[in-house]
């Protein structure tokens, strides 16, 4: 997994294990959210940050890792 501001369903796929299509599936859910609230998305990537706030609330993951 590279360290970008995005990630692939290739990057997801090795952070959950889950398949490549349900990871697709995904991304364009995330990016159906994120272009709601007015964001600009890239097709096939998704904001890491954005992923990450989303499945794992990572406000709390981030917070717990300084401790």
């Amino acid at each position: 997994m590279k360290n970008s501001l995005f990630m692939t369903a290739e990057d997801i796929v090795a952070v959950t294990g889950m398949s490549e299509a349900y990871a697709y599936k995904l991304i364009r859910k995330l990016n159906e959210e994120l272009e709601s609230k007015g964001y600009i998305t890239l097709k096939g990537r998704v904001s890491r940050d954005y992923f990450e706030e989303r499945l794992y609330g990572a406000k709390e993951v981030k917070e717990n890792a300084s401790l």
